[in-house]
């Protein structure tokens, strides 16, 4: 029959010090790169490509694109940045909703094109959003439930999913290029 030795209190102890530096261990390794930024969601993935292109186009074309908190410059620079952003002259595009109001955009300036290159069809683009962005006013102007309106207004759902889930990945695209050195 094999004897059992009785565990001294050096062998006792050899489980927990084993487990102590294995937590350090552990813990020290997940401390060597820091974290990058939490990864962005979609909305602000598309926000910034958004952003970014829009930048890129203003700074084509000599200007300084505008930022929260700048004091802008004089009137006339205002007026070129702003028409250079969101363009100029007649809206090209106009979308009337059932609740009376109609909404305009250019096709020209920097956040058309940038709207282009995320969601490859900006009139498309334009339309959908416009419907898919007032539903609750339309559901209140027309006395209904929101759930019947969008019901009503299904196809325009689903393009604007659509669009924007290409625009997600376009931006995903976008912003991890940026990160990568050239």
């Amino acid at each position: 029959m094999a004897s059992r030795s009785r565990p001294t209190a050096a062998t006792a102890a050899l489980p927990s010090a084993l487990g102590v530096a294995l937590a350090v261990v552990l813990a020290l390794g997940g401390c060597a790169a820091p974290p990058g930024p939490p990864p962005l969601g979609d909305d602000d993935s598309v926000r910034a490509a958004q952003q970014l292109l829009t930048d890129r186009c203003l700074a084509r074309q000599g200007l300084t694109p505008p930022r929260p908190g700048q004091r802008p410059g004089g009137e006339g620079e205002q007026r070129e940045v702003a028409d250079a952003l969101f363009g100029a002259g007649e809206a090209e595009l106009a979308q009337e909703l059932p609740t009376g109001f109609v909404v305009r955009a250019h096709t020209d300036g920097c956040l058309a094109g940038a709207q282009r290159a995320l969601y490859g069809d900006q009139e498309r683009w334009f339309r959908a959003s416009t419907v898919v962005n007032n539903l609750k006013a339309i559901a209140a102007h027309e006395d209904r439930s929101l759930a019947a309106v969008r019901d009503d207004h299904r196809a325009d759902v689903t393009a604007h999913d659509r669009l924007r889930a290409h625009a997600v990945e376009r931006a995903t695209t976008l912003l991890d290029k940026e990160k990568k050195p050239s």
